[in-house]
């Protein structure tokens, strides 16, 4: 294995840096050169404990830079966390949706409530035979609703059928 020569590493510029969930955790957005002289923009996570690499320069730089704007951190939208959730496979979701006592007859029954003849036969067709389905799709969405689920109940529902 290679030893990484750190002195070879190089912080040219700092762009931005972002405050993260956990404390003293940053993004920096920056200019770098690595040691293969390769010069580029990245993200660099930093963390107040890691002394390899470029990480005890780049937190000697925020040492010698105290009133630089530190972009305080914001928690992701619930419609960032949903389109993160993992995609379940058919069996997650049936067997998600039988252990909240919902059944398939009632997801059917929900699926032929939909407005037009087009949502019900296009819905009908996904419901039978995709093989994955994901968190933000309209169909959970259309189907949660018909059976009054709030976004919050499918969330739970989705998280606990993505262990099965």
């Amino acid at each position: 294995m290679e030893r990484i020569d750190a002195s070879r590493l190089s912080l040219n510029e700092v762009f931005g840096v972002v405050a993260t969930a956990e404390v003293g955790v940053y993004r920096v957005h920056c200019n770098v050169a690595d040691t293969a002289g390769e010069i580029y923009d990245c993200e660099y996570i930093s963390r107040p404990d890691d002394l390899h690499g470029l990480n005890p320069t780049i937190r000697r730089w925020l040492d010698d830079h105290p009133d630089y704007s530190i972009v305080p951190y914001t928690p992701p939208a619930d419609e960032d966390i949903r389109r993160l959730m993992p995609s379940l496979t058919a069996r997650q979701l049936r067997l998600g949706l039988m252990d909240a006592g919902i059944t398939s007859t009632e997801v059917v029954a929900a699926i032929e409530k939909m407005p037009t003849e087009r949502d019900r036969k296009t819905t009908a067709v996904e419901w039978e035979y995709a093989t994955n389905f994901e968190r933000c799709h309209p169909l959970i969405t259309a189907i949660g609703n018909f059976l009054g689920l709030t976004n919050a109940q499918i969330d739970l529902m989705w998280r606990s059928a993505s262990q099965i």
